[in-house]
């Protein structure tokens, strides 16, 4: 029992605690800074705490391009429906939700959110054209098939 002093009986802890197995990068210096680390200072070999931003100095947005491409993407969509007798239902309703991502997408150019007002603005049109043009087409070309029928008999 060299080197410790147990509690009375002969039990208990010693009055040193124990050392731990150790060596180059193993456990925590005894000195310096604490980096953040409530408990003590940071590992070896762990990179400080990052410094907080600095005002004036924030990453550029990216501009969000999605509602534009999307109404273009549904009004392209909407259009071709729209020129299929079985499809025309769908071309409306996709020409409808063309106009919405469409005007959004503008909106978000006009205000500097986004890069893509050209292609917004394509959305919107074919969206009005799938909506609103190929459908009045459809039904004045089926009123004339159905009245030349009707006035040759």
């Amino acid at each position: 029992m060299s080197g410790t002093n147990p509690a009375p009986g002969g039990f208990g802890p010693p009055s040193q605690p124990p050392q731990q197995p150790g060596g180059p990068g193993y456990g925590y210096p005894q000195s310096g800074p604490s980096y953040g680390y409530p408990g003590g200072p940071a590992p070896q070999g762990m990179p400080p705490a990052p410094y907080p931003p600095s005002p004036g100095y924030a990453m550029p947005v990216q501009p969000s391009n999605g509602m534009g491409t999307t109404g273009l993407v549904l009004g392209i969509i909407g259009v071709v429906c729209s020129l299929t007798f079985f499809l025309w239902f769908f071309g409306v309703v996709l020409g409808i939700l063309a106009i919405i991502f469409g005007a959004i997408g503008r909106g978000k150019a006009t205000r500097g959110e986004a890069t893509n007002k050209g292609a917004a603005t394509a959305g919107l049109v074919c969206g009005i054209v799938a909506t609103v043009i190929l459908p009045l087409l459809g039904i004045a070309l089926f009123a004339s098939v159905m009245g030349g029928i009707g006035a040759a008999s």
